[in-house]
């Protein structure tokens, strides 16, 4: 695979790289750019293959910093829900042809841009607390991050609700992340076949620059605007989707 890389694929996947390390070190959102862009790239369902072993690479990055920082009770009542919608994604996903895997992945991001881009527009921040709001946030999480590793806005919907201050909002996203993507790989492997000796050669290649990625996210986070920032990657973002549909 590595000898047929064009320089298209080559520059989205180290673009792709740094942008996964700075996700990971806290910048809610950003990875939503590099998603649509790897879909491109490589293919719909072939690039949730690649992607899934640089995002944990990220999320073991990320757990080792936050680690101390996870809210533990919260991450326990909505696991199972997320578990539980992984394996909605691998049973729904798993036949689509390549053409309504791209258009459902697309979709996808296009939900996730409208409902960030809804969310951060928002006067009010309340949101529903009632246990059925938990599964159903749970499973849009688990299906999401299964079917196009897009779990990211449901996921901050979530924990916003729950008024975690940063530190912790970051730890337990971390944690869930990292124990959810590896939850994630067997079906990758055995199931949908997207995750291979020749992909996984790919991510052996990208750990330098995801490490180069985080190490400049922690910094940025200390120092950037987020509010004209994650505006700038809605944007980007949702051309990135319209791309995938059209």
């Amino acid at each position: 695979m590595i000898d047929q890389l064009s320089f298209f694929q080559w520059g989205v996947l180290l673009f792709s790289s740094l942008i996964f390390g700075i996700s990971k070190a806290g910048i809610k959102g950003i990875a939503i750019v590099a998603i649509p862009l790897m879909a491109i790239a490589f293919g719909g369902r072939e690039s949730t293959g690649i992607v899934l072993p640089m995002l944990i690479t990220g999320d073991l990055l990320a757990v080792w910093y936050y680690n101390r920082h996870a809210n533990w009770g919260l991450l326990l009542r909505i696991l199972p829900w997320i578990l539980l919608g992984v394996l909605l994604g691998v049973w729904f996903g798993k036949d689509l042809p390549e053409y309504l895997f791209r258009q459902a992945m697309a979709w996808i991001i296009l939900s996730s841009v409208v409902l960030m881009f809804w969310w951060d527009r928002r006067k009010s921040k309340q949101v529903p607390k009632h246990w059925s709001f938990r599964t159903l946030m749970g499973l849009l999480v688990g299906f999401t991050t299964m079917v196009g590793n897009m779990a990211g806005a449901f996921a901050n919907i979530f924990f916003l609700a729950m008024r975690l201050d940063k530190t912790a909002f970051i730890g337990t996203a971390a944690w869930l992340f990292c124990i959810v993507n590896l939850f994630k790989v067997p079906f990758h492997v055995f199931s949908w076949h997207t995750i291979s000796w020749e992909s996984f050669q790919l991510n052996l290649l990208s750990i330098p620059i995801i490490v180069l990625g985080f190490t400049v996210g922690i910094r940025i986070v200390k120092y950037i605007n987020e509010k004209v920032f994650r505006m700038l990657i809605l944007i980007l973002t949702g051309i990135g989707a319209l791309i995938i549909l059209i």
